[in-house]
């Protein structure tokens, strides 16, 4: 049966509606000076930090909600008995209208500033993460993301393409502890499974490479080629275009008179993702060509901007389990779509659902082994103590959410490691959208 996203599913448990409407809309949350909505309890923070404005609202905003519906929840159900937990979520778009490092680091220190805040869930985006890492580490405060996928922020191997220049972890890691964690698998496995699956099931043989010149981007694009090459597959040329780009159009000349099976894109719909595919259509011989690319593309704007039967077919990865394909993600699914809608539903919601209650359990088994929790936003040598406790118990956590078993091996990536394949086509409304294709289990 035809899987996506948005597909709509009976709407038969969960919580009350209302709480998560009130988390949604902001009840619950801190005011600039640091208060809370509720007084009965002592309260704990909870904060995101992803893209949820601008061009990368599509990207961002599905995983703040996931985030945003596992707080309701645990106050609904009491999950830390005493506590009320009060969702605090950030920006970190920048004045482009896309992510934006610097901002990252400004909401991360704001954070850190406040001590009520136990961990957070984010960023989105590798080169936000490769900004924050450094600061957060320091502090020390955990970050649990659902969608980072850049190798190189956890992992220094020759097999990942991390070591000798690209090696990082000294300045990512300045005190040389683990407090960065993540539920999505990397890219040394994201770009060669896109191009076993493009190489071995399609039978494409020749390739141009095309990256957005950001950390993502990069990243994925030399792990997808030297999968490629090593396959036997003819690499046609590799370009390295500015996310500010306008036109592809000379490029896209210049690839053409290749004959490309298809072209293949590191980047994010929003960094040059929806103009490439849109601008293959003016140019000749370029009109049918398939475009694939990472879960930079699986996005409900690239979707609907792009449409159906205009040009040649659209491949893409993400970089953890589907979850329409998930039996442990349907109550999660069936209770998103109460909240926010079935068309809200995006790549990583159901994996920042998941992060954020990691952190809550987290934080129970901190206090549950004698962590004493800050008195109070001010209170910054209690936070250093506490949120130690809680990355202690992130890293030696066994977590089952809507993507099923969750631990992180040493330098905190997930030992759940699965690709998913999508293909841009007609939902069971006929409306365009990622249909599920394949999934493949990475060791």
């Amino acid at each position: 049966m035809q899987k996506s996203w948005s597909r709509i599913f009976a709407l038969t448990m969960g919580i009350p509606l209302l709480l998560a409407i009130l988390s949604a809309c902001g009840a619950g949350t801190t005011t600039g000076t640091g208060s809370a909505t509720s007084t009965a309890n002592k309260i704990i923070k909870i904060a995101t930090d992803f893209p949820v404005s601008g061009k990368d609202t599509s990207s961002g905003k599905p995983a703040e909600n996931g985030a945003a519906l596992a707080v309701a929840q645990a106050n609904s159900s009491n999950a830390i008995p005493g506590y009320t937990l009060v969702f605090v979520p950030k920006d970190d778009v920048g004045v482009s209208g896309i992510h934006d490092p610097a901002v990252g680091v400004q909401n991360v220190k704001a954070l850190i500033g406040d001590a009520l805040v136990a961990g957070i869930v984010g960023p989105f985006n590798s080169n936000v993460a490769k900004a924050e890492m450094p600061v957060t580490n320091q502090a020390p405060i955990a970050m649990i993301s659902p969608s980072n996928t850049n190798p190189c922020l956890t992992k220094n191997t020759a097999a990942s393409g991390c070591s000798g220049a690209n090696d990082q972890l000294a300045t990512l890691r300045p005190t040389g502890k683990v407090t960065y964690f993540r539920v999505a698998t990397t890219d040394d496995h994201q770009g060669p499974a896109n191009a076993d699956y493009l190489y071995k099931t399609l039978n494409y043989r020749k390739v141009y490479v095309i990256d957005d010149a950001e950390t993502y981007g990069i990243g994925i694009s030399a792990n997808f080629e030297k999968e490629w090459k090593a396959l036997g597959g003819t690499l046609l040329g590799h370009s390295s275009e500015q996310s500010s780009t306008t036109s592809y159009v000379s490029l896209l000349t210049q690839i053409a008179a290749q004959k490309p099976d298809v072209i293949y894109f590191g980047g994010l719909d929003s960094t040059g993702g929806i103009l490439l595919r849109q601008q293959m259509l003016q140019v000749p011989g370029l009109q049918n060509t398939p475009f694939a690319g990472g879960d930079g593309l699986v996005t409900s704007t690239f979707a609907t901007t792009i449409g159906l039967n205009n040009g040649g077919p659209i491949y893409a990865t993400v970089a953890t389990t589907d979850a329409s394909n998930t039996s442990s993600a349907q109550s999660f699914i069936q209770q998103y779509d109460k909240t926010y809608g079935a068309a809200a539903l995006g790549a990583y919601s159901a994996a920042a659902y998941d992060c954020t209650n990691i952190l809550i359990q987290a934080i129970k088994t901190a206090i549950s082994n004698g962590a004493t929790v800050p008195t109070n936003s001010n209170d910054a040598a209690g936070a250093k103590t506490f949120r130690q406790s809680v990355i202690n118990a992130i890293q030696n956590i066994s977590f089952t959410g809507a993507l099923g078993a969750q631990a992180f091996d040493s330098n905190g990536d997930t030992t759940n490691r699965v690709i998913t394949i999508y293909k841009l086509a007609a939902n069971t409304s006929g409306k365009p959208d990622w249909i599920y294709a394949t999934a493949v289990t990475v060791s």
